[in-house]
């Protein structure tokens, strides 16, 4: 490939290489996302002081027992401005739902899908942005986009061996030494009014360098070490994607529809959650960052789309391709009865189809045409919901987005599964730093819940 260069021989090079097709005196230029934050924040500042004044101790739900032994979940407790995930319509960004988001937000020339700079911009603002403001955020992510040179000696260094994800944890923390917030705080130049604007600055860098960072890695892992640099060209899933070393525009579409879908999903699940607690201690964005990232490693939470995809190809490897509907209904009772569940189905929240799996569905019955993975996962949506609700044990029957997307990634020859987290951490960037940049704006303190012994809850409900 033209114009790349080696990580490991290069390192240096990585932040002096200038970017190509925007002058110096161009990329200073400002996209006018944090103008628009300026002129919005304030007001809503307002909003919720008065909100909060008359209504601060309105009561907004009820814990149970079973809540404070069952991860918390249901009870209403953090404040997320960026989204909402609601059981029967699944989530929303500032109100809008995902397949409004794919026909309202700017998409690239000649593409359909919606650029995650628009997504960005939507997330921070409520406002769906002109493509001349997308065109600008582009603009400026790509002016941030060079990686210091210890972070690319150190991405360098790291062995084959070491799992993406520990090395992109390791990276973004140590991307940190161009903290902003960090160097702010230090100076005391902090206080309550400004530190959404440091944290804001942190967040677009963070986010601009990304695909820089886990592009280095995917490289050295599973390449020669070589990176394309950044083209200014380009938008931000088009450089990611050249950069990882796949230029097919099909490829280049799916990234820019994976990392919108895949951008934010209110502030309680476990990446999203562990950045707002992190960043509720005023550690600075990549602080926070790395921690949500290192939750969004377990296997309960961002690995399950490389498991959905080992289980399909094992259920392909004993049926073969030449199966029909009763004998993989046979199949799948069988699994269910040995006492295995059938992974990418249900969800802790929705209680419908995952709108994010129909959207991969939507892109793969216009690009896939009769690919073999796609057909049993296209019969599995058919058969295995009601077989579930028959079984009776499945509160959500219904797939969720785990259930596609690794079967869209290895059709364009991404096969690399270990990486998929990767994928899923530079599009959750997206939304819990629109959301941490809120947190600071709204001044939102410290998070400390009270937590208390089982034998504080037997008195406590007269047990």
């Amino acid at each position: 490939m033209q114009g790349i260069f080696s990580v490991a021989r290069a390192a240096r090079r990585f932040a002096a290489v200038p970017t190509r097709g925007l002058s110096r005196s161009v990329a200073a230029a400002n996209s006018g996302l944090k103008d628009r934050l300026s002129e919005l924040i304030p007001s809503f500042q307002n909003e919720v002081k008065e909100f909060r004044a008359k209504h601060g101790d309105d009561k907004i739900g009820e814990v149970t027992v079973n809540m404070a032994y069952g991860g918390m979940r249901g009870i209403k407790g953090l404040v997320t401005e960026t989204s909402v995930l609601d059981p029967e319509e699944g989530i929303r960004y500032r109100g809008y739902t995902l397949p409004e988001c794919q026909e309202l937000l700017p998409a690239a020339p000649g593409g359909t899908e919606p650029l995650p700079e628009a997504t960005f911009w939507l997330l921070l603002t409520g406002e769906v942005p002109t493509e001349e403001q997308v065109r600008g955020v582009s603009a400026e992510w790509n002016t941030r986009a060079e990686l210091p040179p210890h972070v690319v000696n150190l991405i360098a260094n790291f062995p084959s061996t070491m799992h993406p994800m520990t090395q992109l944890v390791a990276a973004v923390t140590a991307l940190q030494t161009d903290s902003k917030f960090a160097q702010a705080y230090s100076d005391k130049l902090i206080t309550k009014h400004n530190s959404w604007e440091y944290t804001y600055e942190d967040s677009v860098d963070l986010i601009a360098k990304l695909p820089a960072v886990a592009a280095s890695i995917f490289r050295n892992v599973y390449a020669d070490g070589t990176v394309a640099p950044i083209d200014n060209s380009l938008d931000w899933s088009a450089n990611f994607s050249n950069m990882l070393g796949f230029n097919d525009p099909e490829f280049v579409e799916l990234m820019r529809l994976y990392m919108t879908i895949h951008a934010d999903h209110e502030g309680g699940n476990a990446s999203a959650h562990t950045t707002h607690l992190v960043g509720s201690t005023l550690a600075d964005p990549y602080l926070s960052f790395a921690g949500g990232m290192c939750s969004l490693a377990g296997p309960l939470h961002g690995l399950a789309n490389q498991e959905v995809l080992a289980w399909l190809e094992g259920v392909r490897e004993q049926i073969g391709d030449d199966w029909d509907e009763e004998f993989l209904k046979s199949y799948i009772w069988d699994t269910l009865k040995s006492g295995q569940v059938v992974p990418g189905y249900g969800h802790a929240v929705l209680r419908k189809t995952d709108p994010r799996y129909e959207c991969q569905r939507e892109f793969a019955l216009k690009h896939l045409g009769d690919d073999k993975l796609f057909r049993l996962v296209s019969t599995l949506y058919h058969i295995v919901p009601p077989i579930l609700l028959e079984q009776g044990k499945a509160a959500n029957p219904w797939p969720n987005v785990d259930a596609h997307s690794g079967v869209l990634l290895q059709y364009y020859g991404f096969t690399e599964r270990n990486f998929y987290t990767v994928l899923f951490g530079v599009s959750r960037a997206l939304g819990v730093l629109s959301s941490l940049t809120w947190d600071r704006a709204l001044g939102l303190p410290l998070e400390r819940p009270k937590s208390m012994s089982t034998e504080g809850l037997k008195k406590l409900v007269k047990a």
